[in-house]
């Protein structure tokens, strides 16, 4: 896992998204010459770097890569405004909720979920926070308040989620904005 940031002026980071196995979390550095975001990993990682020309030359000679790539862009543009809702206007329950919803439908899309709705979110309090605009304390309440009610558990670093529907309700959640259907391209 990685994500993206930034940090005020007091040096309090705001996590604006959280990247998984196979995402590419730079795109814009392809045609912006400075870049106005951090990004580290939150759980051990392999990148892969492509230089910048040799991703121009490829974009020349498959177009449909060319459409691949902006629909990626598209998706994390889309994935962004839902997060600025989440931290702007949902309470601390369903922004916690939201993000563990989120989490399942694009690790089950990678095929990283396992039986039962059980997934691996190696992601601490503090950078749940940071993600969700909360304090770590408030992160905790509300955990052991979705582990009370039935819509989570956890184990270690592994988060099990027993009722879906429930879940979703919590969080408000509609995946629409993941744009996951399958289309083919070009």
């Amino acid at each position: 896992f990685s994500c993206v940031y930034k940090l005020t002026l007091e040096g309090k980071r705001q996590i604006m998204a959280l990247h998984i196995p196979g995402d590419m979390p730079d795109l814009q550095s392809l045609h912006l010459q400075v870049i106005d975001i951090n990004i580290a990993s939150l759980s051990p990682c392999k990148l892969g770097y492509i230089q910048h020309q040799d991703l121009s030359l490829l974009f020349e000679r498959h177009p449909r890569l060319t459409a691949a790539f902006w629909h990626e862009t598209l998706v994390d543009a889309s994935i962004f405004r839902e997060w600025l809702l989440n931290v702007g206007q949902r309470e601390g329950y369903s922004r916690v909720a939201h993000i563990i919803c989120e989490l399942l439908l694009r690790l089950e899309a990678v095929g990283l979920v396992q039986d039962e709705n059980t997934f691996d979110m190696p992601i601490t309090q503090a950078e749940l926070a940071d993600a969700t605009g909360m304090t770590p304390v408030h992160v905790n309440r509300v955990l052991q308040a979705l582990r009370n009610d039935g819509l989570i558990i956890t184990n270690k670093r592994k988060v099990t989620i027993p009722d879906w529907q429930k879940l979703k309700e919590a969080g408000e959640f509609d995946s629409l904005y993941l744009h996951l259907e399958k289309k083919v391209i070009g």
